[in-house]
């Protein structure tokens, strides 16, 4: 049994705390979190104890893992003290803030003998796991082009709204929009050439127009949180293959195969009570699931590694750039 612990204890720690109660491997005993009283209010509703600091609850509890779920420009810090510690690290995305900053993780790593994993769920979610599949063997012959979005309203259910802030989330498309910018490269790889277009607001790059090549194949990635406060939160794509289509927009995935039936994927539904823009969690549970079964298995973490991880954040950061560049112009 993998007794892990949360440091962090606000709408991300909660997701992580909620998926622990479906795992049957791992116990989840500990939490942490720059205000006591909120590691106390999650350790009275989960179940076991808090702590102030990481290296308090390792000592205390024994512990095997700790799940970083803290704002962005903590990761590297928090990860670096953790590894000192002695234990290993699954850290929410985005990894850092920076690409020097997540080489500091990844060597940090490595002299621990520990290991790390960054939560990129949208690799685990059912429906963009069929995606990646359909790329892989192609079913419906060569994927053609593939569109993927995601937008909503500023997430004010945020801990102290610390998203505000551009140096400490990066905005909207470092936050948010590199859910699509980690998946299309671990669906399709290194891009051939990045053109970016976005919107830029009070909290940074709020929104981001991206368009991708990957040989003949064209990606076009869109999202951020600048809407209404009263719009939808949506996350949606399109593929198209030579032969038939996947298709997840304001409904269930959807696969469309030339001379056949349409047909629509069953997936379990892992519903928790938890606040924000999702009550499915089955990409969460598969996630951490795999972080967990790896940790006791000794077996890699093939699906997110730390080197594909930075190399998302690196794209973004370069989307950032044209962005910002082009508002300049």
């Amino acid at each position: 049994m993998l007794k892990a612990g949360i440091v962090g204890c606000g709408f991300m720690g909660r997701m992580h705390a909620n998926v622990f109660k479906a795992l049957g491997n791992a116990e989840l005993v500990a939490f942490a979190d720059l205000k006591p009283e909120r590691a106390k209010a999650y350790a009275d509703e989960f179940g076991g104890n808090s702590y102030g600091s990481i290296a308090e609850m390792v000592e205390a509890e024994g512990l095997d893992a700790v799940h970083i779920c803290t704002p962005t420009d903590t990761h590297k810090d928090l990860t670096l003290e953790a590894f000192d510690a002695g234990v290993h690290v699954l850290c929410e995305k985005p990894m850092a803030m920076s690409a020097e900053e997540a080489d500091a993780m990844i060597a940090g790593a490595a002299s621990s003998g520990k290991r790390l994993m960054i939560g990129h769920c949208i690799r685990f979610w059912p429906e963009y796991k069929v995606l990646k599949d359909l790329v892989d063997t192609q079913k419906y012959g060569k994927l053609l082009s593939v569109n993927l979005t995601r937008y909503g309203s500023f997430p004010t259910w945020q801990e102290d709204d610390w998203n505000e802030f551009e140096e400490r989330a990066g905005g909207g498309v470092l936050d948010m929009h590199i859910h699509d910018t980690d998946y299309i490269l671990h669906l399709l790889g290194e891009p051939d050439t990045i053109d970016s277009w976005g919107v830029i607001d009070k909290t940074g790059p709020a929104h981001a127009f991206t368009t991708m090549t990957f040989g003949d194949t064209i990606a076009q990635v869109e999202g951020g949180w600048n809407l209404p406060s009263c719009a939808p939160f949506k996350m949606a794509f399109r593929a198209v293959f030579e032969n038939g289509a996947a298709i997840m927009d304001a409904g269930p995935l959807t696969l469309y195969e030339d001379g056949k039936e349409a047909v629509e994927p069953e997936f379990e539904k892992v519903e928790v009570a938890g606040g924000g823009n999702l009550s499915d969690l089955g990409g969460y549970l598969v996630e951490i699931k795999h972080f967990v079964d790896r940790l006791i298995s000794g077996e890699e973490f093939d699906t997110v590694t730390p080197e594909s991880s930075k190399r998302s954040l690196e794209v973004t950061l370069e989307e950032i750039r044209q962005i910002k560049a082009k508002a300049n112009a």
